[in-house]
């Protein structure tokens, strides 16, 4: 995979960190030259350039990357103006930060789709969740047992939990699912929204497009999920 983190403070360094060690081809990207001193070491690649110039933006090899992280945390103003650019470039794959309840109803206005709250949550989790196909979000338990939340994979859909048997063929408990509906928002805009359904069951029956949500180790859950996509 090849993303591209733009703002390597704390936390945008933190992850891309993360994804360089984790195997993952990482372009760093920050208008301060002591960041990207600090950090071309660490990334396969960084660059110092002013997101919010769309001259300098249009330099980027933004249609090379998967994912287009923009982690600008202090400005507002640069990272809604950032953001603003790479909708316009038309990325594969874009995630924004936010910092405040408006700056992300600002985001949700202009259509992003996923938005990072990185004061509540970890890079690592966001490393995992990025790297390794298939999952969508990833909460870390004790003795390396996680909750993971992760699409249908193809070959499972329309298959009952008894069948599957994912708990004696790779150790994983399914919790529930969740299943994504279309629904309205303030700004009059359509958009995808998360219901849990009730507490799996042996009859219950996968459908493409759901979500599970999984309990056990990453490595067994990462064998369901490549499995199940074969």
């Amino acid at each position: 995979m090849k993303y591209m983190v733009i703002g390597l403070g704390i936390f945008g360094s933190s992850l891309a960190e993360k994804l360089t060690r984790m195997g993952g081809e990482v372009i760093g990207v920050d208008s301060r030259l002591d960041k990207v001193e600090a950090i071309k070491e660490k990334v396969t690649h960084a660059i110092c350039l002013d997101s919010t110039d769309p001259q300098a933006v249009a330099t980027l090899p933004l249609k090379d990357m998967d994912v287009v992280i923009v982690a600008i945390g202090q400005n507002e103003g640069a990272n809604l103006l950032t953001t603003a650019l790479m909708k316009q470039q038309q990325v594969k794959r874009l995630i924004s930060r936010t910092v405040s309840p408006l700056h992300e109803t600002i985001l949700n206005a202009m259509g992003v789709e996923e938005i990072m709250r990185p004061e509540e949550e970890t890079a690592s989790r966001w490393a995992k969740k990025l790297n390794i196909p298939g999952i969508l979000e990833s909460y870390e338990l004790a003795e390396e047992n996680n909750i993971v939340e992760a699409v249908v994979p193809g070959r499972f859909a329309g298959r009952s939990l008894e069948e599957l048997g994912f708990k004696s063929n790779y150790n994983v408990l399914v919790l529930t699912t969740i299943r994504q509906v279309e629904a309205r928002s303030l700004f009059g805009i359509m958009k995808k929204v998360s219901r849990v359904q009730e507490v799996a069951s042996a009859q219950t029956i996968l459908k493409e497009g759901d979500i599970l949500v999984l309990y056990g180790k990453i490595g067994d859950i990462q064998r369901l999920i490549r499995e199940g996509g074969d």
